[in-house]
């Protein structure tokens, strides 16, 4: 059986941000070239910077490995990023935090929503962990656990 990596979570500091736009390209670009969305640098600093106060930094064994950020709200919680580093994917590390963000919703009793771009393979993640497509736009899939 495969060890669950030792993952550590800390709050996103102005000094990561270099760090965050630097994922963001390295995992988000590829997707979005595949679907034509082009993005200048300030919507991507933007959309690092949005909910910026719920960031977290994914660090495995000291190092930065990712971004996680969930919106908790009484009625429901939303997973609004998840990016981990190309070296670092299919490695556990995001499973592990999905399906404890999924066990935590199931364990206060509220929902756990997600979007997800319609070529983006995350979307297979998502639904090992329980995640099924509630909508759909001309983009992406909200998906709901």
């Amino acid at each position: 059986m495969k060890a669950e990596p030792a993952v550590r979570l800390r709050p996103a500091t102005e000094a990561d941000l270099p760090f965050l736009l630097d994922l963001r390209r390295q995992t988000m670009e590829p997707h979005h070239a595949a679907m034509g969305i082009v993005q200048s640098a300030d919507e991507q600093e933007a959309r690092v910077r949005s909910h910026f106060d719920a960031a977290q930094v994914v660090e495995c064994g000291g190092e930065r490995v990712g971004l996680w950020k969930v919106l908790r709200d009484p009625a429901g919680w939303r997973l609004v990023q998840v990016q981990i580093v190309p070296a670092h994917q299919r490695a556990g590390v995001g499973s592990m935090l999905v399906a404890s963000l999924v066990a935590e919703g199931r364990a206060a009793g509220v929902p756990v929503v997600l979007s997800v771009l319609k070529r983006n393979p995350a979307r297979r993640l998502y639904e090992r962990h329980g995640f099924v497509v509630v909508d759909e736009d001309g983009l992406s899939y909200r998906m709901r656990a």
